[in-house]
Parts: C-alpha cells; structure tokens; sequence
C-alpha cells in the first residue's frame, strides 16, 4: 500500500491494515517456486494489479484482482485439446505410454477437454519421455528468467528435466521432482519449475526438450500421472 510492504498472503485472504484515506493499492502475483511453500516470489510474466482506493477505519474493502501475462511474453503451450498439440512421445526405454486422455471423470475447470495420460501396471513400470521436434529453440540465456508451468494430477512421483543439445552431445540435466499425492485426496494442482540455471548453464546449446521420468515400485501394481496446460515461458 502507497508502496509500503504490508506482506505476502495465499488467496482469499483478509487482513488488518494499519491505512486509511485515499491509497495506492498493488497486488503482485507470488509463485510457489518449484512447488516449494517456503520459496515464494513475485512471478516475472505477469501484471500486477493496481488500484486507487479510500480505506475507511473499521470497515472492509474487498478486492477481486485480475491479471494477464506481459505483453513481451513468449508463451509455448501444450494444452492436450487434440492431437496436433499432443507433440510428446516416449524413449526406446519407455514401457509407459502417454496418450491425448478425454475421460471426463477427473476434468476440472481448466483442463478444456483432453489432457495427457501416463498409466502404470505390472506390465508396464518405467516412463521415459520428451516433447517431440523441434524442442525449444531461442530460450533465452545468461540468467533470463525462464520457467515451466504445468497442471497436475498423480499418485506417482514425476521427475522433470531439460535435455540439452550441443554440438555432439545431449545431456539430460534432472530438475524439480513433482511429488505425488495421496490417491484420496487427488486433485489438479498447478506447479512452476524454474528451468533458468539449467537452460543458462548451456550457452552453447543449440536447442533443449523437456524430459520426465517415473518408475512404479515394486509395492504397487498400478498407479496414474496426468498433465495439462504445459507451458513454457518466458521474455
């Protein structure tokens, strides 16, 4: 408020403010970086939101902020609504295969009509997959923010990563492990993945895709993965 600090809170939320009169109010929307609660920061990609308001003493001002990405962000997305934009497949090494899901039972409010399936059985235990070609080309490097947004919903660890491509070599470089939920309590959550340090760590890569991994233990027989909404961001 009038670009004072007041602090950092998970939405709907109400507190008390120590302000009245006409004021500057500004909302800036906060990430869980890498799904971690404790490592919360102001998101790079989007607007914050502003109002002029009058903070009357003992009463309450209600706010229902709205915001955008920048208009300078480049956003890749995968939303999994067809197969033209499924554009992931499954290595040699893969038992598991990902498929364009559109069973209706655990759609929620953001998944459209389709979202990528990983199912795992007895027979089929090991998943290993990338996004197909071209992978991303021109991320930007030398520290630029760059960031994997993804919705959720599992009762089996997921390994994400960035496969790197140099000149005659890749190099598959294992980043946040997206845990998983309690079969339940299952629901869709939405994560952001910090992909900067390993996307700026190769300045001379020409290109990168998107890698996941997960193994069924032997103590379960089966056990799903669904993603959607994948997106990849950045300036």
């Amino acid at each position: 408020i009038d670009n004072k600090l007041i602090g950092v809170f998970e939405v709907p939320f109400k507190i008390p403010v120590l302000v009245s009169g006409d004021s500057e109010i500004t909302l800036y929307p906060t990430i869980k970086d890498n799904g971690i609660a404790s490592t919360k920061r102001i998101y790079p990609f989007v607007e914050p939101y502003i109002i002029d308001a009058e903070l009357v003493q003992n009463q309450t001002l209600t706010i229902n902020p709205k915001t955008h990405y920048k208009d300078n962000v480049m956003v890749r997305l995968w939303d999994f609504e067809d197969l033209g934009n499924f554009a992931f497949e499954e290595t040699n090494q893969s038992a598991v295969i990902p498929f364009l899901n559109t069973n209706t039972d655990i759609l929620g409010p953001y998944n459209g009509t389709g979202y990528m399936s990983m199912k795992f059985t007895d027979a089929e235990r090991q998943l290993q997959m990338t996004n197909k070609a071209p992978g991303l080309e021109n991320l930007p490097k030398q520290g630029a923010d760059v960031y994997l947004e993804m919705d959720y919903y599992n009762d089996l660890p997921l390994v994400t990563g960035v496969v790197a491509i140099e000149p005659g070599t890749a190099t598959n470089n294992i980043n946040v492990q997206v845990n998983s939920q309690d079969p339940s309590e299952i629901q869709w959550k939405k994560i952001y993945i910090d992909l900067t340090t390993i996307i700026s760590g190769y300045p001379n890569a020409t290109n990168y895709y998107l890698s996941f991994d997960a193994l069924l233990p032997d103590s379960l027989s089966g056990a799903q993965i669904n993603v959607d909404n994948m997106k990849v961001v950045h300036f």
